[in-house]
C-alpha cells in the first residue's frame, strides 16, 4: 500500500501542477474576451479567430482542470445524502461511483474522442467560420482531459481504499466550512453591511 500511496502522491502533483496551470486559460480567457469587445465597439471590426479562442481555452479548462477539480474535492456532490454517511459509508461510495460510473465513462469518452482528433489531426480540419482556427487542438482535449481524470480517479482509489484499510487518512473529512459556506457567509456579512450604511443614511437624513 505504501507503493500505491507513493503513486497516488504522484499523481496527486501532476493534477495540481495541471490546475495551477490552466488558471492562467481563464485569465487569458477574459483579456481577449474584453480585447475582442473593446476592437468591435472602437474600430467595428472584430476576429473569429480570437472568438474561436475564448471557447478553445474555456474547454481547456474544463476539461484539463476536471482532475484538479477531483483533487480538491470540488466536483458536484449531493451533500445532503452523502452527509448522512458515516466516514467509510461516503469512502464506500466513492469507491463504488469511481469503479462503476467514472472509469468506465471515461474510458467511453477517450475511446470516442480519440478517432474525432485523429481525423482532424491528418485532414487539417479547420473552423467553417471565416478566419477561424484549426480543430485538432480543442478535439484533442476530449481524449486528453478524460485520461487525466481517469488517472486522478486512480489516485482517489487508492486513497478511498488506504482510509478504508487504515493506510491512510481520510480525504473526504470536511476540514472547516466548505467553499459554499464561506461564500453564503460572505453574502450574508455583504447584505448586513449594506443594511446598516443604508440604515446610517437614513438616520442622517432624518437630523
Amino acid at each position: 500500500m505504501s507503493f500505491l500511496l507513493k503513486i497516488s502522491r504522484l499523481i496527486d502533483a501532476m493534477s495540481d501542477l495541471i490546475g495551477k496551470l490552466v488558471m492562467w486559460f481563464i485569465l487569458a480567457t477574459t483579456l481577449i474576451s474584453a480585447g475582442n469587445a473593446i476592437v468591435r465597439k472602437l474600430f467595428d471590426n472584430s476576429s473569429n479567430a480570437l472568438l474561436e479562442i475564448q471557447w478553445y481555452l474555456f474547454a481547456a479548462v474544463f476539461m484539463l482542470g476536471s482532475g484538479f477539480a477531483f483533487l480538491r474535492n470540488a466536483h458536484v456532490r449531493i451533500d445532503f445524502i452523502s452527509s448522512k454517511f458515516s466516514a467509510r459509508g461516503r469512502n464506500w461510495v466513492d469507491v463504488v461511483g469511481i469503479l462503476i460510473f467514472l472509469f468506465p465513462l471515461c474510458y467511453m469518452m477517450a475511446t470516442l474522442g480519440w478517432p474525432l482528433f485523429e481525423r482532424a489531426w491528418t485532414t487539417g480540419e479547420m473552423s467553417s467560420n471565416s478566419g477561424g482556427l484549426i480543430r485538432w487542438p480543442v478535439y484533442g482535449l476530449i481524449p486528453l482531459g478524460f485520461a487525466i481524470l481517469f488517472v486522478q480517479g486512480v489516485s482517489e482509489l487508492i486513497k478511498r481504499i488506504a482510509f478504508l484499510t487504515g493506510n491512510g487518512p481520510d480525504v473526504l473529512a470536511q476540514e472547516g466550512p466548505s467553499d459554499e459556506e464561506l461564500l453564503a457567509q460572505q453574502l450574508l456579512e455583504e447584505a448586513e453591511q449594506r443594511l446598516k450604511e443604508e440604515a446610517e443614511q437614513r438616520l442622517k437624513g432624518a437630523n
